[in-house]
């Protein structure tokens, strides 16, 4: 839904119904994640997408019976085959696509969630995509860090799933649950929809120079708030890095260690050291790979020739960190894509990010027999489906 925030927002405050379809569970090489959305306004005017075309015109269809008739739907799409589903994915994969129409009536706590979603304040809204009483189809319930709003119905149901999205909302998780009609654990019959919004994930990019706004400009582009950091007041503007969200001006190991302190660095954060001076990139490596827990970032790259490279890690070592903290260090930074010019590296950067993120390998797709898109393994896809 966060694709398509502005224009249901703008629909909704007009009073219209819209009909929107979701994506609630991809299965092998989907082209769109869960949560991927697609509206279909009053005047027939398409937003978003829940598949890069390939069922986009069914969707359609269904979004506008549904508006007519008023009740969601959840519909697979798949391959195209005797054997499979009506409309088929180019991509070979199969999506679980949840249809409802959005109004006041249906979701009076749009703007609230939306509000949350646009402040970067955590939100995670979970809502009833299967149930035997159709009656149950689009309930929702909308779950912050610390309360709960509206009701799928029963209190035990309510319950039950506050529970479990609070979990998946602290870990930032979207993912279908499964209970039983009533809530019941442990049972069938009931499967909800939780979509979880958490802040962007951040990207520091320690280092004032070119590479870092390229850097900068590809992390924005891959959606992260990017911050630039450096020491040095005169090549630290945001007239050079436009893309970034935040500019600083600070010695790295102090921001970094204040940016700790106020618990803003976690699981998903990258960091990024560019500056190719030991005075700068020794102390806040020294800081960053030493993280345990919450705190530990999800990446820390460091660019350098090889010579720099081995040059670093005799520092480190001096500074007391073990080989076990040294291999969390990505260095040089990047990818082997063979790139030369600032734009070039920061792809590189960007390559290795995401194939960290997700599992990739990052040798070419047309030399591998692997999933296209990775996220889950095969088996954990059975056991997704068997829930």
């Amino acid at each position: 839904m966060r694709d398509v925030i502005s224009e249901l927002l703008e629909s909704w405050q007009s009073g219209e119904i819209v009909g929107m379809g979701t994506v609630v569970q991809a299965i092998r090489s989907a082209p769109r994640p869960p949560g991927a959305s697609m509206l279909v306004a009053a005047d027939g005017t398409v937003s978003g997408s829940v598949s890069g075309g390939c069922v986009e015109g069914a969707v359609y269809e269904l979004s506008q019976e549904v508006v007519a008739d008023g009740t969601p739907v959840l519909q697979r799409y798949g391959f195209s085959d005797d054997e499979a589903f009506a409309v088929g994915l180019t991509c070979g994969g199969i999506i679980d696509v949840f249809v409802e129409p959005i109004s006041r009536e249906t979701f009076p706590e749009l703007a609230d969630v939306a509000a949350d979603i646009r402040d970067g304040r955590p939100v995670a809204v979970a809502t009833v995509i299967e149930h035997p009483d159709a009656q149950w189809l689009g309930r929702r319930l909308i779950v912050r860090p610390d309360s709960v709003q509206g009701s799928l119905g029963l209190r035990r149901a309510d319950d039950a799933v506050a529970d479990d999205v609070g979990g998946l909302l602290a870990a930032g998780s979207t993912s279908v649950l499964t209970y039983g009609p009533r809530g019941e654990r442990m049972d069938t019959g009931m499967r909800v929809f939780v979509n979880s919004y958490q802040p962007k994930p951040r990207m520091i990019v320690f280092g004032a120079i070119d590479f870092a706004a390229a850097v900068a400009r590809q992390g924005a582009f891959i959606g992260y708030h990017v911050t630039v950091c450096d020491a040095r007041p005169v090549f630290t503007t945001k007239a050079r890095f436009p893309q970034a969200d935040e500019v600083v001006v600070s010695w790295p190991h102090h921001y970094l260690q204040n940016e700790l302190d106020a618990n803003r660095i976690d699981n998903r954060t990258v960091i990024c050291v560019l500056t190719h001076d030991p005075k700068f990139d020794v102390p806040v490596l020294d800081l960053a790979l030493r993280l345990e827990g919450a705190q530990r970032p999800a990446y820390i790259g460091a660019m350098g020739s090889r010579v720099t490279h081995e040059d670093r890690l005799i520092r480190l070592r001096e500074v007391g960190l073990s080989d076990e903290h040294l291999a969390r260090l990505s260095s040089p930074i990047g990818l082997d894509l063979g790139g030369r010019t600032p734009e070039e590296t920061a792809v590189s950067v960007a390559a290795e990010i995401i194939a960290l993120r997700w599992g990739g390998g990052g040798d070419r797709l047309t030399d591998t027999n692997r999933r296209v898109h990775h996220g889950r393994t095969p088996a954990e896809d059975v056991d997704h489906l068997a829930t």
